[in-house]
Parts: C-alpha cells; sequence; structure tokens
C-alpha cells in the first residue's frame, strides 16, 4: 500500500486532475491512500485565525475540515473513489478498492495524541496515516519544485514540508519520497 499525500495548492491549477490522471495510469496494480492537502480551505483558516485570535485548537479542527472539503473536491472530480474517515474504514475499504480517500477525523486524530499546532499539517498527517496502516511508501506530491539534494530538515526550513514531518518520519519502516507534481 502507499499514501499519497496530494497538496492543497495543487488545486489552484490543473495539478490536481492532473495528478489523478497519472495516479489512475500509473499506480492501477497498486493500493493508494490519498491524504489531501487543505489547500485554499487551510489558507482561509490561517487568515481567519489572525483575525479573531482563536486558539490552535480551533484552528486545528477547522484545518481538518479544510482537509474533509478537499476530499470531497477529489471525490467529486473522481466519483468511483470512496471516502474514509478512519483508519478502520481505510483498512476495509481498501481490500475492496485500489484507492481511498481520507477524510480525517479530529476524534481520531486527538484519541492519537496528534497535537493541534500549525507545525502538523497534512503532510505530518500522511506520514502518521502511513505508520498506522503499516504502508511501504508515503509520497508528498507538491505544487513547488524540489530540490532532490535537499535534506527532509531542509525542505522544512524552507517551508516545503509542515516543521514535524521530520519527527514522524524519523524512525519509520517506509520509502518517503517528496516530488513535484509533474513527476508523479
Amino acid at each position: 500500500m502507499i499514501v499519497i499525500k496530494l497538496g492543497g495548492s495543487l488545486a489552484q491549477s490543473d495539478m490536481l486532475i492532473n495528478c489523478l490522471q497519472k495516479l489512475k495510469q500509473n499506480y492501477k496494480t497498486r493500493s493508494i491512500v490519498i491524504v489531501p492537502g487543505g489547500g485554499a480551505f487551510a489558507d482561509q483558516v490561517r487568515i481567519a485565525q489572525q483575525q479573531f485570535k482563536f486558539d490552535d485548537s480551533t484552528a486545528h479542527r477547522m484545518a481538518i475540515l479544510a482537509m474533509q472539503q478537499m476530499a470531497f473536491l477529489i471525490q467529486g472530480l473522481n466519483n468511483t473513489l470512496p471516502i474514509a474517515h478512519s483508519i478502520t474504514m481505510i483498512s476495509s475499504l481498501i481490500q475492496q478498492h485500489k484507492t481511498v480517500i481520507w477524510s480525517p477525523d479530529s476524534i481520531e486524530l486527538d484519541n492519537a495524541g496528534i497535537r493541534p499546532s500549525w507545525d502538523i499539517t497534512s503532510d505530518s498527517l500522511s506520514a502518521w496515516v502511513a505508520d498506522t496502516l503499516s504502508a511501504k511508501e508515503l509520497i508528498l506530491v507538491k505544487a513547488v519544485t524540489i530540490n532532490k539534494n535537499y535534506t527532509f530538515k531542509q525542505l522544512a526550513k524552507a517551508d516545503i514540508i509542515d516543521q514535524s514531518f521530520c519527527d514522524y518520519v524519523s524512525h519509520v519502516n517506509y520509502k518517503v519520497t517528496i516530488i513535484n507534481a509533474d513527476n508523479l
């Protein structure tokens, strides 16, 4: 099984549609869990938090809703893909389908000890999903150019991945790849 995180910024152009087509063409024999980024929906949460000064816990729940909205967007682009709201549901659906979209549940994340912080975004959550499901590989697909010589720490410092991603993948047994959407 592969977990593929599709960055929310891919929806700002045709990149998201192209990525879904590439997934269908290039990964048709593999089980895939798609983790959506929050995209413009999460950006609105950041703006609202700056304006209204609410806490990170509230922002975290709203950002999870942003990922859920992106899950519905992805399903709207390919209505054959089922949405799973929990790890248990993913495990069940992945046996029946080749590809499943994860729409995170904030209660499940709370129970897993995921702390509410902008340092933990869909990047780290995709690593958590990959680890929890014992995936063989995690691929983060971004809209920006990725310097292949950069370490994860350098990518975090450049704000290409979130600040907690390095912690989430420091002791994992799966392959981690971070690529630009054109290289999927």
